[in-house]
């Protein structure tokens, strides 16, 4: 695979931790398998637009995360902190996590030491009292600056001035501290409100040439290493030329958009969160963007209005969460028409999604690209190319069938072919016998020799339901359904 060469053997990347907390989900498999495991999870969900380019991973695969999040709480009378359990409220301590940046994890675990020395502790959801909830800690990995946002549940702050002397004297990396006041019963992290205690409140970093303020609230790519290949592949994608009206969907604080800046006309970037959109206005005067203006605004209806105006635009960027587009965005992108759509997504199951609604709506998939973006995870990100259909691409022709020679066509999957795709997807081994059972389920042709008896006393076992399942997901992949 593209860009890997791990140094040492072995599964996964080695953590002691990785079952208590469930973070690293393909722990169980050595880097190159994951990119395999990724690589067949796109092919399955979009080869059915085209040929999907074969995923780009890290070199370096580990302390890779550059937003590090601690809950803090109690544990048989010791502060701990770290990560949830997956789907629970107990706390994993955690000293040093292999995805996380190893400067963050040193800072909480300095923060949860002091917190006994000045008789602070972790704030009880159940009671009501104590100080600290959470720590969040952002660091630029370019430029080495620092943030620390400490989560309390009032803007109390008891020896807040020795505290942080402290912390400062031992971690003279930090250049910023912010007070977060979340007194909400709730599973957000950060409050509404703030308080700068030390520096200018925000950090900066410096991304595919560009650089960006960075806000406690505000959203920047995770893994800055992946994430300037990610881009370099939306670029290429677009192929500016220095004419064009781009789009930014979904722009955060700008990032897209201001790389973007550099070989556009003109970039409008659409963005609902507030705090963002002020980030990207001060993102696009640090890069001297002038020809980029950012809307606060839900992207949807900014196109929509821009559709009916009859406002140009070249080049729409989307990059949405999890969940993908809804369809009220998806129906304004089609409205607005532009000649071409770069779509990044980090969930290749809703994409496919959103390409089948655009498809049917006058585009085309051009390019599919898959880049690893958070290693050690089932996480994969996908960045994909549309170009608009034109009436004047399309010519008629004539074929003579007799001419065309319709082997590879006809060529299908043999019943070895299947079983080795259900082995090393889903680690489950099945017999002829049970593929047979799910295609005459599902009234495709099978050998009149298969899933019969050789006998009439004896009886034929069933296919297990997992089994049946996986058997399925092959005979999709090798689009017999």
């Amino acid at each position: 695979m593209a860009q890997t060469t791990p140094k040492k053997g072995g599964k996964g990347n080695g953590c002691p931790l990785y079952k208590a907390c469930g973070g690293c989900q393909l722990q169980n498999l050595t880097y190159p398998e994951q990119l395999q495991y990724k690589q067949v999870k796109c092919i399955r969900y979009l080869s059915r637009f085209g040929h999907v380019d074969e995923i780009i991973g890290m070199a370096l695969p580990l302390h890779y995360r550059n937003k590090v999040q601690a809950a803090f709480g109690m544990h048989r009378g010791r502060i701990v902190s770290g990560v949830y359990q997956s789907k629970s409220h107990r706390i994993v301590c955690v000293d040093d996590c292999k995805l996380e940046d190893e400067t963050a994890d040193a800072i909480i675990v300095t923060i949860r030491r002091l917190l006994p020395r000045f008789k602070l502790f972790p704030y009880n959801e159940d009671t009501g009292k104590g100080f600290l909830r959470h720590v969040l800690v952002k660091r630029g990995f370019q430029t080495g600056e620092v943030m620390v946002v400490l989560v309390t549940p009032t803007n109390l702050f008891p020896k807040k001035d020795g505290f942080l002397n402290e912390l400062l004297r031992r971690h003279p990396e930090i250049t910023t501290v912010i007070q977060s006041i979340n007194g909400a019963k709730t599973s957000l992290v950060l409050g509404k409100e703030e308080r700068v205690l030390f520096g200018k409140g925000y950090i900066e970093d410096v991304l595919c040439g560009c650089r960006f303020r960075i806000s406690a609230r505000s959203f920047y790519q995770i893994n800055p290493v992946q994430t300037e290949v990610l881009y370099g592949k939306a670029m290429e994608f677009a192929a500016l030329t220095g004419e064009e009206t781009v789009l930014d969907a979904y722009c955060g604080i700008g990032t897209i958009g201001l790389v973007a800046a550099k070989g556009a006309k003109r970039v409008i970037g659409v963005e609902l969160n507030a705090d963002a959109v002020r980030d990207a206005k001060q993102n696009a005067k640090l890069n001297g963007a002038d020809n980029a203006r950012f809307f606060c605004a839900d992207a949807g209806q900014f196109m929509t209005e821009a559709a009916k105006a009859g406002d140009k635009v070249d080049v729409v960027f989307m990059d949405p969460p999890r969940a993908g587009s809804d369809l009220p965005f998806l129906k304004s992108v089609a409205a607005l028409a532009p000649n071409r759509i770069v779509y990044i997504s980090c969930n290749p199951e809703t994409q496919a999604r959103d390409l089948a609604f655009l498809c049917k709506n006058g585009y085309t998939v051009k390019m599919m690209q898959p880049v690893d973006m958070f290693p050690h995870t089932n996480h994969v990100e996908c960045v994909v190319l549309l170009s608009q259909r034109r009436a004047t691409e399309h010519i008629d022709i004539k074929l003579d069938l007799t001419e065309l020679d319709l082997t590879a066509a006809e060529t299908k999957p043999t019943y070895d072919d299947i079983k080795a795709y259900v082995l090393k997807t889903y680690g489950l081994k099945v017999s002829t016998l049970y593929i047979s059972q799910v295609k005459r389920k599902l009234g495709l042709e099978v050998g009149e020799a298969y899933n019969k008896p050789k006998s009439n006393k004896s009886k034929t076992p069933q296919c297990p339901e997992e089994k049946e399942k996986a058997i399925v997901a092959a005979l999709k992949y090798y689009k017999m359904i």
